[in-house]
């Protein structure tokens, strides 16, 4: 019985491992992706435009101006793993939206037909964004080196501010 809980727990932290290589994969995959789809929307937004009015979004510029840059500038900072959680808010955000005003069957089959939902274009997209949002940019990212500086920054400091106003300790 040792055996296999040592077994288990060796196979669990080789997993582990992989975790930080598989974030970096699904970033700069999927943040490709996001950048190369981004930057077609801002090539053709008129026609981009012209689709969002037939599927009754407001505002129809705009919005087409605001999620090409959205999803080519979230696509780079994934690729660069800055800012990741925040920008898979704004990438799961857009992605949800894309369901509901494009393939909302495919949204409101969620349950009844999974494979539906599983089909329709944003749905990669989507799970891609909400694996980031959760499981963050991993080590290799700029996330990761900015906050280490961060707290070594913030270590440094609130221990110097420590020192000063407790002169006699």
């Amino acid at each position: 019985m040792v055996s296999v809980l040592y077994l288990y727990r060796r196979a669990a932290e080789a997993c582990g491992a992989l975790r930080s290589p598989l974030m970096l994969f699904v970033r700069l995959y999927w943040g490709f992706q996001f950048a190369q789809t981004g930057w077609g929307k801002l090539h053709h937004i008129a026609r981009i435009a012209e689709f969002f009015a037939s599927l009754g979004i407001p505002f129809p510029g705009f919005n087409a101006h605001f999620v090409a840059g959205i999803e080519l500038v979230g696509g780079v900072l994934w690729m660069l793993g800055l800012f990741s959680r925040p920008v898979s808010l704004l990438l799961a955000g857009n992605m949800l939206v894309a369901y509901w005003t494009a393939d909302r069957e495919a949204l409101l089959a969620f349950f009844s037909d999974p494979g539906k939902f599983y089909a329709a274009d944003p749905y990669t997209f989507l799970f891609a964004a909400v694996l980031i949002l959760v499981f963050g940019a991993g080590a290799f990212a700029l996330d990761t080196l900015v906050a280490r500086c961060l707290g070594i920054f913030f270590d440094q400091y609130f221990a110097t501010r420590q020192v000063a106003a407790n002169p006699n300790d």
